[in-house]
């Protein structure tokens, strides 16, 4: 199989492409990350229909992908005049001041979707154990139904560390797995390029940075002793890691070499 593809096969594994469209529901987490078009959808909809939650966690703080996140603000052409600003802040607060500044962030408000800013959360299980904190401690009613937005290489992890931590609840929420799009790769002469619409192809991750993130995601979600899983750090819950994704991994694994 082609490089290209078998890339593809595990992205569109990890990014869990659930929903491709938002939908009502009683809560929204948007994790933050670098890729600025996952936050930048959940904003353009809230504005378009506020009354698409009731709730919008903001959540992220300052973690090993923060400085991704500055450098995706200091390239944009939209947001660049932030950089100054937004050094040394959490994940949360950057999309904060994103949404404060470029949306009617009080209209939303007035129209009654509460926005909660969670700021202690330095990865996917933190995400997910510090959302639930936050909402408890401002006595927000468990949501029926919750969207999980966060960048596409991890949101099969995310997904899985909420089930975790809402494992113990009596009427758990129903979640969903909006990536907000699934990356995707194809061969152009000798290169490997974009093949993805409606995405700022400059907002995206560098090549090199893509494929490591989306190796070193597969022995995360192992349920071995290595792994995330109940089997290991008990992080998530059990995750099946379909054969033919497996054996892509291996394959990538023999010709690239992991940060992660």
């Amino acid at each position: 199989m082609d490089t290209y593809a078998d890339i593809n096969l595990i992205a569109e594994f990890l990014a869990f492409e659930q929903t491709n469209h938002l939908f009502p529901v009683d809560c929204i987490v948007l994790c933050g990350s670098s890729i600025l078009h996952c936050a930048e959808t959940i904003f353009s909809a809230l504005q378009a229909t506020p009354t698409l939650t009731k709730t919008l966690v903001i959540c992220g703080g300052q973690g090993h992908s923060t400085p991704f996140l500055y450098n995706a603000i200091a390239k944009s052409p939209h947001y660049a005049y932030l950089r100054g600003s937004i050094e040394g802040l959490p994940e949360a607060s950057v999309l904060e001041i994103v949404f404060e500044r470029h949306y009617n962030a009080a209209a939303i408000k007035e129209a009654g979707c509460r926005v909660v800013i969670e700021t202690c959360s330095t990865n996917c299980g933190a995400n997910a154990i510090e959302t639930r904190r936050i909402l408890e401690s401002l006595r927000i009613a468990m949501p029926k139904s919750m969207l999980i937005v966060q960048d596409p290489t991890m949101s099969r992890r995310t997904y899985a560390s909420f089930q975790k931590c809402y494992a113990d609840a009596v009427c758990p929420p129903q979640f969903f797995s909006f990536p907000t799009f699934v990356p995707k790769l194809k061969q152009q002469d000798q290169d490997l390029v974009w093949d993805v619409q409606g995405v700022d192809l400059q907002g995206l991750w560098d090549r090199e940075r893509f494929t490591d993130l989306v190796l070193g995601e597969i022995p995360r979600l192992r349920d071995d002793e290595n792994g995330y899983g109940p089997g290991g750090k008990d992080f998530i819950i059990h995750v099946d890691i379909p054969a033919n994704v497996g054996a892509a991994w291996e394959r990538l694994s023999a010709t690239f070499r992991r940060t992660r």
